[in-house]
């Protein structure tokens, strides 16, 4: 994890696999082009051109910016496993990724919005 400076709410969900509540975290409304990248490291993780509005309260994306941009790990904390997604370069917690997301991938990466920075295009 970078030694970047994180709120107690960024430290609880980047280092302990929290989730912000719905609705509660910045850019879901968020709708100029341009990057988001994780805000322990700076790392580019997803681009607005594949943001959408899931309804589910949280940042979405169809796909990451890149392959290398998101780890994946399982996280068994609930009934059903699910597929966590992490920073690739500092492994700092971002969300899930479901396979109800739109076409062309199919999957939502649902992120919370508390650890994306993000950087306007221009």
């Amino acid at each position: 994890m970078a030694n970047k400076k994180l709120t107690e709410r960024q430290r609880h969900i980047a280092l302990e696999q929290a989730t912000e509540p719905p609705f509660s975290g910045p850019w879901l409304d968020e709708k100029r082009n341009g990057i988001y990248a994780c805000v322990a490291c700076g790392h580019e993780l997803f681009s607005s051109e594949n943001k959408y509005d899931s309804g589910s309260g949280w940042p979405s994306f169809w796909q990451p910016l890149n392959e290398e941009a998101l780890g994946t790990t399982t996280d068994s904390k609930l009934a059903m496993p699910r597929v966590e997604v992490h920073c690739a370069k500092c492994k700092a917690h971002m969300g899930h990724v479901f396979t109800d997301g739109p076409q062309p991938t199919g999957l939502r990466y649902c992120v919370n919005g508390s650890v994306l920075d993000f950087k306007p295009a221009n």
